[in-house]
């Protein structure tokens, strides 16, 4: 299973869902269905399901809440989207150009994490982001890599026009691509970044997502109505995220370990992984998150680059088209058109202990 696959928008898909998105009925229910896929923030979903602690805090509440792995990002996005699930593991790009752009008000339940080093741009022969000015770089194109490549070149006064181009590759090429003499700069993440300055001397870091911390989130995304209609499910879905959660933070090697396998590593691989991924093991922690000044300033960066590639919703007329609210009720974006909220009620139940 590859990043390329559950962390990737495409034009494709969003011209898809511009056709077929319904959102879920909005109806007190017990029954719901989650969607989720393999990345190291995410495992944790599969591991509530397998370990039974979803069944525990399902049965609390009353309700039943099954978890349904995929193997494809994308198409577990489009099927929250398209109503045949209540929630999907999303990033905040991903959420805000595929079900958002789609018409599907969708809210952030959980901030489960940030890229922290995860994504870089790595080079050979090259000093700074500056020399990359008139050179090709390779990455998955309209993936958080190429977001991450915005961010780096606009930090060093740069913007993609100043380079010969992009070249779009597929991660399952990216090591092989970087060893030839053709390609000197590439934008990829773990374990390939590690991989890549493990295995070549003259490979140099030249900027990470460390650099921007807090841009590349890792969520849980559920139906703003289902949410707002079943409180309950929200309630369980949290009260189970964090005991995992619990777990994780005193280092329990049963729960990491079972993670680990199941995402094809080691428990010192997936160790590995979690260094350079921002957990947000304490609830309090993530309400902070959802409560950052800094946040509508990413989501307007990101929201700008998504309008920039023609991903931002079919026909979007501008960077503003969708609507984002924010804990307090700050909007950026059209207020007309909201179908995007960070709100951190529940997390912070789990914070108060109050769930």
């Amino acid at each position: 299973m590859t990043k390329a696959l559950f962390r990737f928008t495409t034009a494709a898909a969003m011209a898809l869902l511009a056709a077929s998105a319904a959102p879920a009925a909005a109806q007190e229910k017990t029954d719901f269905r989650v969607a989720w896929s393999i990345y190291v923030g995410w495992m944790p979903w599969g591991y509530l399901e397998e370990s039974g602690i979803m069944d525990k805090w399902a049965e609390k509440y009353g309700i039943d809440v099954e978890i349904v792995q995929f193997n494809d990002y994308v198409e577990s996005i489009n099927q929250y989207t398209a109503g045949a699930f209540d929630g999907v593991s999303a990033t905040n790009m991903d959420t805000l150009s595929i079900p958002a752009g789609g018409g599907v008000d969708t809210t952030a339940l959980i901030i489960g994490d940030y890229s922290d080093g995860n994504d870089a741009v790595i080079s050979k022969g090259t000093a700074s982001l500056a020399d990359l000015a008139g050179t090709s770089v390779n990455l998955v194109e309209l993936s958080v890599s190429h977001y991450l490549l915005a961010r780096a070149l606009d930090s060093a006064g740069l913007a993609e026009r100043d380079l010969d181009g992009v070249v779009n590759t597929s991660d399952a090429d990216m090591i092989a691509a970087f060893a030839t003499e053709d390609v000197g700069t590439v934008v990829t993440w773990n374990p390939l970044v590690s991989e890549i300055l493990a295995t070549y001397p003259d490979a140099t870091n030249l900027f990470d997502s460390a650099a921007i911390p807090g841009e590349i989130l890792d969520l849980m995304v559920v139906n703003t109505q289902t949410l707002a209609d079943n409180p309950d499910f929200g309630r369980a879905l949290v009260g189970a995220w964090y005991e995992v959660m619990g777990l994780m933070a005193e280092g329990d090697e049963a729960t990491l370990t079972a993670m680990a396998e199941a995402s094809g590593t080691d428990l010192e691989g997936y160790r590995a992984q979690l260094e350079a991924t921002e957990m947000f093991y304490d609830p309090a922690a993530a309400v902070a998150q959802a409560e950052s000044a800094d946040l509508p300033q990413t989501m307007v960066n990101v929201a700008e680059f998504l309008f920039d590639k023609g991903i931002l919703g079919v026909d979007a007329p501008s960077a503003d088209f969708v609507g984002i609210e924010y804990p307090g009720g700050t909007v950026t974006g059209d207020e007309g058109n909201v179908m995007f909220r960070f709100d951190p009620t529940y997390m912070r139940m789990a914070a108060d202990g109050a769930l």
